[in-house]
């Protein structure tokens, strides 16, 4: 064969490296950090930057009105992602090391409110002793401070905003009371202490009677939205009308979540589930919509047979046999085609492969690592039923189904035939085969996502896809 006409191929471990290592999403924040402190020296700059390693690290704001539990949430917060980092409005100032305090604390002795350019240095001082993290509660509380923290590159990674309506918040506020000596937050009715000992030393809170709350909720919604649309990228409200523990688990939920990035994405996706689950029409619409490659397994091996390739021939001889292809071929096949251009640069949808889980161990340790693994479920009974009644038109090629989509003449009816591996017991043989595996392949790919595939295809296909545009969730311990 001509050297200068054989196929292209690039290594799969240039794309998996740069996602696996963030690569691209680490050149987007370098750069961010670049336009918004604008340093004399730019390399030294993004040098300390590399250095720091504080990418990917929680950066939670967590804001509602008073009495909607943002204490509560945000210390089950820093407790779940082992944050150091807790800061309220009050430990801002209290806890500073920098001698701001005594500057803060002057306009508070005068009840004056204190200067936005203040609260930005005192929350750039803390925020930089907290490599791993930080929650902050309340704050920012207006408009002008949230821009004024962004403005110097403080910007969460999520933004909780606790709702609820302003009776219940009322209700909650004349029962509060708080523990001095730890801090703790409880509630005459809702949340009492089982000590003694704490319950006697719980005061009550200022701020809380009817009158008082309702200037403070007027306060509140006058600058929430403001904050809202400042961080509506990755803003979550959650209704705090309710238990706690509940509460704090839609919260953990969305705080696992990941923003969507416009860093560079090639989607490597794999589709499993039995057979006639409709893994090659999802896969036709996937490809269709988003301009990856489809590569079908079944596909490949039938055209290496055509044309005759080492491995086509190889394959040949089992085929012949009515046994199955060896793995080292199939993966030889699978290997050729996804490294060729179109498919590293694109990327691909992947269906009849890996069937079991040495399959998918190959696959991996070649460098092919999907980043989407869908199962598409379907109950057995369903496949039989679409299996079994398919049928062709031997004349015009055309495809029926006996029950959904039946010749509308009688004549074609009668000549339609039914293919050798769609009857029953070839159909059952193959489920068989795919449930025999179906355990240890699901647990080696843990992060895979379950589809209902026992529905229309277009609404298979909008599920997966509400799944594919929004990157995985972290695992937070």
């Amino acid at each position: 064969m001509d050297q200068s006409k054989r196929p292209l191929l690039i290594p799969p471990e240039f794309g998996t490296y740069a996602e696996k290592h963030g690569v691209f999403d680490m050149y987007k924040r370098l750069m961010e950090q670049l336009i918004v402190h604008r340093p004399e020296e730019p390399l030294s700059f993004l040098i300390d930057l590399l250095k720091r390693k504080t990418d990917d690290v929680p950066q939670i704001v967590i804001i509602g009105p008073p009495a909607s539990g943002k204490t509560t949430i945000a210390k089950l917060v820093a407790n779940k992602l082992h944050l150091a980092g807790h800061l309220t409005p009050e430990n801002l100032v209290t806890d500073d090391e920098t001698g701001l305090k005594y500057e803060a604390e002057s306009y508070l002795k005068k009840k004056q409110a204190i200067p936005t350019d203040l609260w930005v240095k005192l929350v750039d001082a803390r925020v930089k002793l907290y490599k791993k993290g930080w929650v902050m509660e309340g704050f920012p509380q207006t408009r002008e401070q949230t821009l004024a923290i962004q403005e110097i590159g403080i910007s969460p990674t999520h933004c909780v905003i606790l709702d609820s309506p302003d009776t219940v918040l009322i209700e909650r506020a004349q029962g509060k009371r708080v523990d001095p000596q730890t801090g703790d937050v409880y509630h005459t009715t809702f949340d009492w202490p089982s000590s003694l000992e704490v319950q006697n030393r719980l005061e009550e809170v200022s701020g809380c009677t009817e009158e008082e709350m309702e200037q403070r909720l007027i306060e509140y919604h006058r600058h929430t939205e403001d904050i809202m649309r400042c961080f509506d990228k990755v803003t979550k409200t959650i209704n705090a009308d309710q238990p706690k523990a509940d509460v704090f688990a839609q919260v953990h939920t969305y705080l696992c979540s990941q923003p969507r990035s416009n860093a560079p994405h090639t989607p490597r996706i794999v589709l499993l589930g039995p057979t006639g689950s409709g893994k090659g029409v999802q896969a036709a619409l996937l490809a269709n919509k988003y301009n990856i490659v489809k590569v079908s397994c079944g596909q490949l091996i039938k055209q290496a047979i055509a044309d005759d390739t080492t491995e086509g021939q190889a394959a040949k001889a089992y085929i012949d046999k009515d046994m199955m292809v060896p793995d080292n071929i199939v993966l030889n096949v699978m290997k050729k085609r996804l490294c060729q251009l179109d498919c590293v640069s694109r990327g691909w949808v992947l269906h009849g492969y890996p069937r079991t889980r040495e399959q998918g161990e190959a696959l991996t340790k070649e460098g092919f690592v999907p980043n989407r693994v869908f199962f598409m479920d379907v109950p057995n009974d369903s496949v039989l039923e679409r299996l079994t009644n398919r049928v062709t038109d031997p004349i015009t090629g055309d495809h029926y189904h006996l029950l959904y989509n039946p010749p509308r003449t009688q004549e074609v009816k009668e000549r339609l035939e039914c293919r050798p591996s769609d009857c029953d017991q070839e159909v059952r043989k193959r489920l068989s085969q795919y449930h025999a595996y179906i355990e240890e392949i699901a647990d080696y790919y843990s992060d895979a996502q379950h589809i209902n595939a026992d529905q229309d295809p277009h609404t298979v296909f909008e599920c997966i896809e509400s799944m594919i545009v929004n990157p995985l969730p972290k695992r937070h311990s």
